[in-house]
Parts: structure tokens; sequence; C-alpha cells
């Protein structure tokens, strides 16, 4: 599966976090669980293209994505797995040879042989739609840091963008870039 990704983000302090949670009314089951294992060669040939790769596990299935950079946004690249599949390529530490992301690493020229984990981070995430786009709100552990942070994903990048800054000022929420959770995990090993 293909999809273009455009999201804007900001990391949130704590604080700010637990008030969308509380404007929203959010309970413990509006979250779920997700642990990302993320992928690279030894010499970095992912980064260096600015894509990133990873496994994604969630309470009762996994997935594989990789993204590369467009002119707007991020082509996120996709194969669904089992859970028991994914705990297995976790377990591993392999990337399947087969299957869409695989075609997609070998356009890019990308040893998938050469693949190893460079970082993991869990989030608990509560995701639903809202008039600007789909919402996020995430809490990630990875490598002793712990942050909060929220994404809001768009069809249209410049009405996006927009939408994005009213919500933030709507909500009294300061911009803090937030890099990608692949560049903060690996940051910080």
């Amino acid at each position: 599966m293909k999809q273009l990704e455009i999201e804007f983000k900001t990391l949130l302090t704590e604080r700010e976090y637990h008030s969308l949670c509380h404007f929203y009314h959010l309970t413990k089951q509006d979250f779920h669980a997700q642990t990302n294992v993320y992928f690279d060669t030894p010499q970095g040939d992912l980064r260096q293209k600015h894509c990133g790769l990873r496994i994604r596990q969630y309470a009762d299935k996994g997935e594989i994505t990789l993204k590369t950079p467009q002119k707007v946004g991020l082509l996120e690249t996709t194969d669904s797995f089992t859970l028991t599949e994914i705990q297995q390529l976790i377990k591993e530490k392999k990337i399947p040879t087969t299957g869409v992301v695989a075609k997609e690493l070998k356009q890019l020229t990308i040893a998938i042989d050469q693949l190893t984990v460079i970082a993991s981070l869990t989030t608990k995430r509560a995701e639903f739609t809202i008039p600007e786009g789909l919402l996020a709100l995430d809490e990630s552990w990875y490598n002793n840091q712990h942050d909060y942070e929220l994404e809001l994903e768009v069809s249209d990048a410049e009405i996006g963008k927009q939408a994005f800054d009213t919500y933030l000022e709507a909500h009294n929420l300061s911009y803090r870039p937030a890099e990608n959770k692949i560049m903060r995990a690996i940051k910080t090993i």
C-alpha cells in the first residue's frame, strides 16, 4: 500500500498534552500502544537519502513502512503482517526481501541484507478526526527519554499549514519543532 503523508507537528509540554486530553474527553480506552523499530544500514544509507524505515507493532498486528521524501510530504510504502509475523521479524531484526517495501528499497539501491536495527520507540497514541484533519496525541518513550507530541495529518499542505497554525493559536499552544520520531530516537543513542 502507498499513500502520501502530509503532517504538521509540534512537541507539547506534559501540561499541554494533558490539557488536550481533557479537552477531547479522552480516556484510557482512546489510546493504543505501538512500538516502532527503526532500521538503516551501518553506513546510514537511508538517512543519507532522507528516508525512514520501521517495523511497527500494534497489539494485534504489525506493518513495515518505508517513508521517502516527495515534493510535498512523504510517500509511505507499507506491507501489513499478522502479530505473529511481525513479532518474528522484530525478534530476527530483519526486513523481508519480498513485498512493496522490499521493491522500493531495491529501487533506492538499499541492500536489504545490510539493514540493522538502529533505534526503537514506544508510543501511546490517541488518534481521531477533527475538522482540520487527523489529529494524533502521542506520548513516547525511547532511550531514557519521554516526550509529548501533537500531529495533524492533512490532505493539502497549504490549507493544512494554515489550519495547524490556527489550531495552535486556538488552543494557546506554542510551536516547538518536532523532528520525526526516528530522528529523535537516533539522536539519543
